[in-house]
């Protein structure tokens, strides 16, 4: 699987033959200033949550490229209502087939509101299971024990956490959730895009080998093969 990071949490899976992007947030976020979302490819767009760091973008790319937008019911009747023809719910609990594979949604602990504020639903994260090998992402989520049932439904190639601390998980979580869910293979997002989220990368990197564990932090526009 080819992973390529457009900052803060979006970046895109390639498996299956299909692109798979995630919590597209790019045109706002001044680090990802040298991505342009008209190059993006995407078959498929997750939506963790309704917050505005995780979907700006998503409407946009989406009418471009006809991707079909993911995500829980109440993200279902907004991008809908944005005029996205292609839309597909998905609540924690449930799973859908598509053509690259199985994907089950999960629960996620933390807020969500849509950019005017209304009620987004929950949060959620995913987990996926493709032709290419199986990963977990668990959107803005602060770790609990709900992540020890990912591994029950899937045998994990690698995690994507976020690790910024202070609105999601920091580094420390972030370790015990890899340990939750039995990869060792994690790639950080949601750190250094905001003041209060900032990042020592080489500490976080060398807590992560400490532990036994790997910690990709990619550069934006960069990718890697797992």
């Amino acid at each position: 699987m080819k992973i390529t990071y457009y900052g803060h949490s979006c970046f895109s899976v390639v498996a299956g033959g299909k692109h798979i992007l995630f919590d597209p947030f790019i045109s706002g976020n001044e680090l990802a200033k040298g991505i342009n979302i008209d190059d993006i490819k995407a078959d498929y767009i997750f939506i963790s949550h309704g917050h505005f760091d995780h979907m700006l973008d998503a409407v946009a790319i989406a009418k471009r490229t006809g991707a079909m937008i993911v995500g829980i019911w109440e993200l279902y009747i907004y991008f809908t209502k944005e005029g996205v023809e292609n839309v597909h719910p998905l609540n924690p609990g449930g799973k859908v087939t598509f053509d690259f594979g199985t994907v089950k949604a999960v629960s996620a602990q933390h807020s969500s509101s849509l950019p005017d504020g209304s009620y987004a639903g929950v949060a959620s994260g995913f987990v996926l299971k493709t032709t290419d090998g199986n990963f977990y992402y668990s959107g803005d989520a602060g770790l609990s024990l709900d992540m020890t049932l990912i591994p029950k439904w899937a045998d994990l190639d690698f995690a994507v956490f976020p690790i910024g601390d202070v609105l999601t998980m920091g580094v420390e979580d972030a370790i015990e959730a890899a340990n939750f869910v039995k990869t060792s293979k994690v790639i950080g997002v949601h750190y250094d895009t905001f003041g209060f989220i900032k990042l020592d990368k080489a500490e976080a990197i060398q807590e992560f080998k400490n532990a036994g564990l790997t910690l990709h932090l990619l550069e934006i526009g960069g990718s890697i093969d797992i």
